[in-house]
């Protein structure tokens, strides 16, 4: 990579995170090229030439968060063995994300699932996509973990993953909106509790 390119490249790294602070401050309509050329001194035309398009920005942030929040809670995870453990770390490590990430900073994928929950639009559309493949990720560990014998037969993978889903709903708004310093240790006892109901 030559020095232009290797430029160019930390350019729009620079604006992409600068439009995902602004988005996690004020939400993913708060996102505009002037304000992310405000934020790291470009010009709204130098934003644009590394960019495009307002929508273009949105859906590179968007897509930044969901590679971020992988990286943070997925990946690492899959280096345990299938089934309970790996899921086990996968959720602790949301839970740990959660409080020190989007405690502070805001969570896109629920707080822009309320933003777009009602307005139909490649952007809605983006992020339905990176919260589904998610959780369909989800999915396929909690049935790994029955598979494996982990969890009983019976089990529903698809349960599991909206209860999953709801008490990190229910962290972050503990978290953000009601200051609860022990909302993370809250989680993990009621993570605790709801995997062992699912144990054999």
């Amino acid at each position: 990579m030559d020095a232009k390119t290797q430029k160019s490249e930390l350019t729009r790294a620079a604006i992409v995170g600068a439009g995902l602070d602004l988005a996690s401050a004020e939400g993913l309509e708060a996102i505009t090229l002037q304000a992310v050329a405000d934020r790291i001194g470009l010009s709204k035309s130098g934003v644009f030439s590394r960019i495009g398009s307002r929508e273009a920005l949105q859906k590179a942030v968007i897509e930044e968060f969901g590679r971020r929040f992988l990286a943070d809670v997925f990946v690492p995870a899959m280096q345990l063995p299938k089934g309970l453990p790996r899921l086990d770390e996968i959720v602790q490590r949301w839970i740990v994300r959660t409080r020190d990430v989007e405690a502070r900073n805001g969570c896109i994928f629920s707080a822009g699932a309320f933003e777009l929950d009602d307005r139909e639009g490649p952007l809605r559309d983006l992020l339905h996509g990176e919260v589904t493949r998610w959780r369909s990720a989800l999915r396929r560990t909690a049935l790994q973990a029955i598979e494996v014998g982990h969890f009983k037969s019976d089990t529903d993978p698809e349960q599991l993953v909206s209860e999953i889903s709801a008490l990190m709903l229910g962290l972050i708004h503990d978290a953000r909106f009601l200051r609860d310093n022990r909302a993370a240790e809250r989680a993990q006892a009621s993570w605790r509790r709801l995997r062992d109901t699912y144990k054999k």
